[in-house]
């Protein structure tokens, strides 16, 4: 396998949650991928009908991102030939084995994926080696000659956020974006519960976790999808003094506690937590509306790879 060097911007939260600076510098900088060269595939990728390849998909995509391409992220190829034409895209939260499989299925031989391939956020595989379901991983992508490149940091960066902009288009509040205020909505005033249950119904959402009174009003709300850390999510609640703050995933340490600790001191706020994956997913739903008119002679597939748990 080859070893490539990691490029891109420090990308605010998202690098901070997870140390990054830390990790990469225990890694050295350098960790292996599963990208292999042109040559190294040669005549048995079977050639695409589109005339595009990963790359030239990829740089279009980056062309309408500010400021890319950035000298640190984990947005790169982690799987496959970026030379290799394209023949289907498709687009998920996470690729996992079932979303691989699928693809296949539709002919489809590029995955643009929002999170991590191999199970930690820089794809390090050194310590998964021998590890017998990482290499299921590897040869389901390698048979199936499918490339996976990740599009969190640069999606993130769009202006609009695309994951912001699926999640408010999934539940039909669009018209309340304010581009000044991108986290923050007014909506018309509605029932706490209402807006569980809508939240449910339109995201796909089983079960989620809340705190607050059912019954009261929210017409201020903060959304915050994914997992921007503790600090920053609890920054954005005392700034914003929402009605109602909407996260994706939260350390049960911090942001639930202050806003326990905010709501016995007699503040209205309410906390609603979706889940991670089905907080961002959305967001690559977006993305196929947003791509498709790109390249309009490839198919464009979203696939999700839903919420992992079932509820006993």
């Amino acid at each position: 396998m080859n070893k490539f060097r990691l490029s891109g911007k420090h990308s605010g939260n998202y690098w901070n949650r997870r140390k990054f600076v830390n990790a990469l510098i225990v890694a050295g900088g350098f960790f292996p991928l599963l990208v292999k060269s042109a040559s190294a595939r040669g005549a048995s990728q079977p050639a695409g009908n589109s005339g595009k390849t990963v790359q030239q998909i990829i740089d279009m995509i980056l062309a309408e991102i500010p400021g890319a391409p950035f000298k640190q992220t984990v947005d790169t190829v982690k799987a496959g030939d970026a030379n290799q034409q394209v023949r289907g895209i498709v687009t998920t939260m996470f690729p996992t084995d079932a979303v691989i499989e699928k693809a296949a299925k539709l002919g489809s031989n590029f995955i643009i994926a929002h999170e991590p391939s191999f199970y930690n956020h820089l794809d390090d595989t050194s310590w998964l080696e021998y590890d017998e379901v990482y290499k299921f991983k590897v040869d389901l992508l390698r048979r199936n000659g499918i490339a996976i490149w990740r599009f969190h940091d640069y999606i993130h960066s769009h202006r609009p956020d695309g994951v912001r902009m699926g999640v408010l288009t999934a539940l039909g509040w669009e018209k309340y974006y304010d581009s000044a205020k991108p986290q923050v909505l007014t909506i018309p005033a509605s029932r706490l519960g209402d807006v569980i249950d809508l939240f449910k119904d339109k995201l796909g959402i089983s079960k989620l976790r809340f705190m607050g009174d059912l019954n009261q009003q929210c017409k201020r709300i903060a959304i915050s999808p994914g997992a921007a850390g503790g600090r920053p999510q609890i920054e954005t609640i005392r700034r914003e003094k929402p009605d109602l703050f909407v996260c994706g995933e939260l350390n049960e340490w911090e942001t639930s506690e202050y806003v326990r600790d905010l709501r016995y001191m007699g503040s209205p706020t309410a906390l609603l937590v979706l889940g991670h994956i089905v907080s961002e997913e959305p967001g690559m739903q977006w993305l196929v509306d947003w791509l498709q008119p790109k390249v309009p002679d490839i198919p464009i597939t979203h696939i999700p790879s839903k919420d992992a748990f079932t509820w006993a």
